[in-house]
């Protein structure tokens, strides 16, 4: 899997993980205004300008700023929900016992059961293993006598883009990072 671009407003605000393709889509048509990371991500190349006898190339970094900003706030907007992203911001760790697990040892918890209205979101889901969950069942933690050993948390932007993010490159996953709020567990 080749590594995606991050795609930034103007003012550094994530956007989205973009192909290396459509990325060379944005530096040709000139909305690419600033870019870091350390390096090139790839060379693109494409065809022949026939009056220089040239061929297009483009150099893309793995962080790309385009013209413009969005036109809601994305920190307003609420990160999407995934058993994946849930595991990764509890660092694989049963919410109950402690111990850590295989991604596919682990259930996704709900606080308040489903099954009594519970919702499929940050705050009200926790990683637990098969046991701790069957143990609780559909109670709540107070009601089945267990203790949570840390709380869950709705992930700011760029955590969301941490635990969204698939083959990130250390530079960029060094930039969200250096973003993160005080007191992340991605930190």
């Amino acid at each position: 899997m080749k590594p995606q671009v991050l795609q930034l407003d103007i003012q550094g605000t994530p956007q989205a993980w973009i192909s290396q393709e459509q990325a060379t889509s944005h530096y040709a048509t000139g909305a690419v205004v600033w870019e870091d990371g350390a390096g090139p991500l790839a060379t693109m190349r494409g065809g022949f300008n026939v009056a220089r006898g040239v061929q297009s190339r483009f150099d893309i970094s793995p962080i790309i700023a385009l013209k413009g900003c969005a036109r809601v706030n994305l920190f307003d907007q609420e990160p999407s929900f995934s058993r994946r992203k849930l595991f990764v911001r509890d660092r694989h760790t049963c919410a109950y016992c402690a111990q850590r697990f295989r991604e596919q040892d682990l259930t996704v918890e709900h606080i308040l059961p489903e099954s009594r209205g519970g919702a499929w979101d940050f705050m009200n889901c926790v990683s637990a293993c098969k046991a701790c969950n069957s143990l609780k069942g559909a109670r709540t933690p107070e009601e089945a006598g267990m203790k949570l050993v840390y709380l869950p948390y709705k992930p700011s932007r760029f955590e969301d883009f941490l635990l969204a993010g698939r083959n990130v490159r250390a530079d960029v996953h060094e930039w969200l990072a250096s973003r993160l709020p005080k007191g992340s567990r991605l930190s």
